[in-house]
């Protein structure tokens, strides 16, 4: 279904179709038009939300290229770029030679599509479920990093996670001010952990707003945020090399946003 184009006529046809107008599309009559982008990006969104939110459900066949071409008024080319970013999702399994499958995205998709979910109608979870699981995850990172700084951090990463702890107050009493020195500390201790997982889950969460000042909302974050002294605890602790007292205390500090 996703066929290898080498020769430069190729490459020509797919620049045009990739910026083609929805008004290129095959004549067959399409029931639902893409606006005017780029429409493989625009498909790729659709077919997500749809599998996401169980329009097309795991196991089924997927819609076929001619299928997908008439139904948006698209030509194929866009319809197998969209389909190679959802098998590059790990949302189908494309079969050569037979039809392409709907895989179960719970079994099958990565941490990256946290930062989708949010912006899907119809996505199969709720906000306020991904917002609980999220601050859950947040908080087993944190507390777990902090372990592992406490164990593994440099001098110099003691002493900047000390100095940002010592200042942390200063940017208050604004929340927005606090949530972005929270981000700057945590990533200095999570850097500090050594663990580069942890590190790229924390990107990804970024990258999504998923931790930032606004996500949980600011109201159910203030307590974590305003409490200066518990930031210069859990440096003295990181600092100390006191592992099991700097992972109660991160888990805690960390886990209060949850309630």
């Amino acid at each position: 279904m996703l066929a290898d184009v080498n020769d430069s006529a190729a490459r020509a046809d797919n620049a045009r179709a990739d910026n083609a107008r929805a008004d290129t599309a095959p004549a067959a009559g399409p029931r639902t038009r893409l606006r005017r982008e780029p429409v493989s990006d625009q498909l790729f969104t659709r077919l997500r939300s749809d599998i996401l939110g169980g329009v097309l459900p795991p196991g089924d066949p997927f819609p076929s290229e001619r299928e997908l071409s008439e139904e948006y008024g698209v030509n194929r080319h866009a319809v197998r770029e969209a389909v190679k970013r959802l098998q590059q999702a790990r949302l189908v399994e494309v079969a050569h030679g037979g039809r392409t499958r709907v895989l179960d995205w719970r079994h099958t998709a990565g941490l990256d599509l946290l930062v989708d979910l949010p912006e899907i109608h119809g996505a199969a979870v709720s906000p306020a479920v991904l917002e609980r699981d999220t601050v859950e995850l947040r908080a087993c990172i944190g507390a777990d990093a902090a372990r592992l700084c406490a164990l593994r951090a440099t001098p110099d990463v003691v002493a900047a996670i000390t100095e940002a702890a010592a200042h942390y107050a200063e940017a208050g009493p604004d929340l927005n001010s606090l949530g972005e020195a929270d981000v700057a500390w945590w990533r200095l201790i999570i850097e500090g952990s050594g663990n580069l997982a942890y590190l790229l889950a924390f990107n990804t969460l970024l990258a999504g707003a998923l931790i930032s000042v606004e996500t949980p909302p600011l109201d159910h974050r203030a307590g974590e945020l305003l409490d200066a002294g518990a930031h210069i605890e859990l440096a003295r602790l990181i600092a100390s090399g006191d592992a099991p007292a700097a992972h109660a205390h991160a888990h805690a500090l960390l886990s209060g946003a949850a309630h």
